[in-house]
C-alpha cells in the first residue's frame, strides 16, 4: 500500500483518492497500467497538494497527481523559466 511507502506522510494524503489502493499501477512501466493510475488521480480532491509534494522531492518516482517523472521535470523547468 502507498501508506507503507511514506511513513511520515502529510495529512493531505488521508484524503487522496489512491489511499488504500495498491501501488502497482502507480509505479508500473506499462502505459496502459499508468493510465489506470492517472484515472484515479483525475478526480482526486488533493491533486494539487500531491503535485507540489512530487515536484518538491526529485527522488519521487511513479505517477503522482496524474504526472510521471518526465512530466514533472518539464513542470520544474517551466517554473524555473517563469521565475
Amino acid at each position: 500500500m502507498l501508506d507503507d511507502l511514506i511513513p511520515f506522510r502529510p495529512k493531505w494524503m488521508r484524503a487522496a483518492a489512491c489511499r488504500g489502493l495498491g501501488v502497482d499501477a502507480f509505479f508500473a512501466d506499462e502505459k496502459a497500467t499508468q493510465a489506470q493510475a492517472r484515472t484515479v488521480c483525475d478526480g482526486c480532491p488533493v491533486r494539487d497538494e500531491c503535485l507540489e509534494f512530487a515536484l518538491a522531492d526529485r527522488t519521487v518516482t511513479g505517477i503522482w497527481a496524474g504526472t510521471d517523472d518526465r512530466e514533472r521535470r518539464a513542470i520544474r523547468r517551466e517554473r524555473r523559466r517563469a521565475a
